[in-house]
């Protein structure tokens, strides 16, 4: 089941145009939407999800209208918001059991079959009695993705998983993910360029509302080839370089700076070409130093 989204546009009721003429195709499998914060990563993910209208455009999940069609879209639908609250007193299992009875599952011993074997998924059972608020971090953003898993979703969308989460919740999260995502369509939208790396065949760059780049990861860094240049300077060098050359990316190292630039050629006397990363191609292309096809992703 592919996602279409065409020619996309919100603004709010301040004035802020939060998404304008948004056109991807998403198909089965990890899709990362990358953005700085306010770039309208949100604002897209609630309009997929049903949550909020938007002002043209259209948007379909295989022969779903999800712009018209809300009910439909929540009945394949599972989402895990920024900001996912809890009951803090209630069990992990009574309300998972709880969301299920809303999701549709009305079969008590189907529910409960259910509802242990996605806290087994991710490796919540052995906690499943145990009060929410007394959760870490992690252990909530899996009991989120469990939520979201009810009712067998053919669209899950994540929305800044892994802010705050340790490096080895962040691991688990990761391969959960990925786990889920071998016959859905899962969207990730994040700020971390390393969540995407690891995770995702297919990502789009967008920024101020609008669709930068979309493509492959790893053909996406490739384009890069020999056009990232690096050179370690002192701090005032840095401030000073920024005036001189399209600099991608600054990084604190040892007391001193690495200056990642972008460049055709050599930039300057002292850089030497450099490996490039998905950090170059974000980084470059929120500068505004790649081109903005916004073509499809593959």
């Amino acid at each position: 089941m592919q996602l279409s989204i065409r020619d996309l546009s919100k603004r709010y009721a301040n004035g802020v145009q939060a998404l304008v003429n948004v056109s991807l195709t998403v198909r089965p499998g990890m899709f990362g939407l990358l953005g700085p914060n306010g770039a309208g990563k949100s604002t897209l993910m609630r309009t997929l999800a049903t949550l909020q209208s938007a002002d043209s455009g259209t948007a379909t999940l295989g022969d779903i209208d999800v712009l018209r069609e809300p009910g439909r879209v929540r009945a394949v639908l599972g989402y895990l918001p920024q900001d996912f609250g809890v009951y803090p007193k209630v069990s992990a299992a009574d309300l998972l059991d709880h969301l299920a009875r809303l999701k549709g599952l009305v079969d008590a011993k189907s529910r409960r079959e259910t509802v242990d074997a996605l806290l087994q998924r991710v490796n919540l059972f052995d906690v499943r009695k145990q009060k929410l608020g007394g959760f870490s971090g992690g252990m909530r953003q899996r009991f989120g993705i469990a939520q979201a898993l009810l009712g067998n979703p053919k669209l899950v969308i994540v929305d800044e998983p892994t802010a705050g989460l340790d490096p080895e919740e962040r691991v688990r999260f990761h391969n959960l993910l990925a786990d889920i995502a071998a016959d859905v369509v899962v969207i990730l939208s994040t700020h971390i360029v390393s969540d995407v790396e690891d995770l995702c065949g297919q990502l789009a760059v967008i920024d101020k509302g609008r669709v930068l780049l979309t493509g492959r990861p790893g053909e996406l860094v490739s384009s890069l080839n020999r056009r990232i240049w690096r050179m370690v300077v002192d701090k005032s060098e840095a401030e000073e370089l920024r005036k001189q050359v399209r600099v991608v990316s600054t990084r604190l190292q040892a007391g001193r700076i690495v200056v990642r630039a972008y460049g055709e050629s050599c930039p300057g006397a002292g850089f030497e070409v450099t490996a490039p990363d998905l950090e170059d191609v974000y980084f470059s292309t929120i500068a505004g130093h790649l081109a903005a096809p916004a073509a499809q992703a593959a």
